[in-house]
């Protein structure tokens, strides 16, 4: 007898999920549809109608790592490997975390050490979404739940996919394999980036002369100052061979505690500075000025909130993001962590993907 997990006990209907997207896509629903059923979870995050991303519970990394593999046979910048580094940064401790999927921070930590480009990224999510939806619409039985804010809307977006095109291509058209996809680049859907200043018109559907991967390439970056593409920010003169390290101090008087975070933290992305004694971290970044501040409110010279009040009145400091640690963050602590302008929180112990949400919510 197959064992159902408690959190999957719901009351189960007979499902539709054509006609629950396509109501999605006509009323230009923005946020995350989660449908559930006895196998698993699937979760579709929009933006006024649009697909950002697609993911299902039971699959997670196991699509991303294969289609990876299929990428890497046409993109050179992605090294041998690194479906290993992956599970190393993100799939650690995963069950334990609260992020929906987690998947999603591993395409902004792609792209932001240009192993692919955006545009990569977005082909890539188009063909995740693809599988999600494949599964989805053999679901029969199950609930479903309309989530308005989700842990994307402070991530990069890096494509607006046409919902109603990806059902008509999921029913109708599924006659090439993810190959064939990464090896033509055709464009049946919406896959540019919208902006606030014009958006891109779609592309005509099923394109008899297929382009090169190559040109399509070429044709973005000619385009590319018209559309402004919602990523980390980078430096204009940014180089592959130089990539910057994010410099974050840690503030705590358990060692153990800094050694966990620095070991959380890519050293090839980020340098860690562990101070015990905040007095003495406070004197140094006011010397250093670094890009985030991981912060322990039970300190004994200065507490959390005193180091964060005195950063924020410094009009030079008022912009650096500060993550207060705790054991317990209750309704007052969130109060005083408001009124001294901390960014967020963590509660400890956390895990390497909570510290990992909270560095991509915040670092600049």
């Amino acid at each position: 007898m197959k064992t159902i997990p408690i959190s999957r006990y719901r009351f189960f209907q007979k499902l539709q999920p054509v006609n629950l997207l396509t109501k999605m896509a006509n009323k230009c629903f923005t946020g995350c549809l989660q449908v559930f059923s006895e196998f698993g979870t699937w979760s579709i995050y929009m933006d006024k109608g649009k697909v950002i991303y697609a993911g299902y519970s039971e699959k997670m990394f196991e699509p991303l790592y294969r289609n990876l593999q299929i990428l890497s046979k046409r993109v050179a910048t992605i090294p041998q490997g690194i479906n290993d580094k992956l599970r190393i940064i993100f799939e650690k401790n995963r069950e334990n975390s609260s992020i929906a999927n987690p998947e999603y921070l591993a395409i902004c930590w792609l792209v932001k050490e240009r192993y692919i480009s955006d545009l990569q990224s977005a082909i890539l999510i188009e063909q995740l979404a693809i599988e999600t939806l494949q599964s989805l619409l053999k679901l029969e039985y199950g609930s479903y739940e309309f989530i308005p804010d989700t842990f994307l809307d402070n991530l990069p977006k890096f494509c607006h996919l046409d919902l109603t095109s990806l059902l008509d291509y999921c029913r109708y058209g599924a006659k090439f394999n993810p190959e064939e996809r990464y090896n033509s680049q055709y464009n049946i859907y919406d896959r540019y980036y919208d902006s606030d200043e014009g958006k891109k018109e779609p592309v005509e559907t099923f394109q008899e002369e297929l382009p090169s991967v190559d040109q399509i390439e070429l044709d973005y970056k000619d385009d590319q100052s018209q559309s402004q593409l919602q990523l980390f920010s980078y430096q204009s003169n940014y180089q592959k061979s130089d990539k910057k390290k994010y410099c974050v101090f840690c503030v705590d008087e358990n060692l153990q505690m800094l050694n966990n975070i620095q070991d959380f933290l890519d050293e090839q992305i980020f340098a860690v500075v562990k101070f015990t004694n905040s007095s003495q971290a406070l004197m140094e970044i006011l010397n250093v000025k670094p890009d985030m501040i991981l912060l322990n409110i039970a300190m004994r010279n200065l507490d959390g909130y005193e180091v964060c009040s005195l950063l924020r009145k410094n009009p030079n400091y008022q912009d650096i993001p500060v993550i207060l640690m705790t054991e317990r963050m209750g309704l007052r602590n969130r109060a005083k962590a408001k009124i001294v302008k901390a960014n967020s929180y963590l509660e400890t112990p956390f895990t390497q993907e909570d510290l990992l949400k909270k560095v991509f919510e915040h670092i600049v």
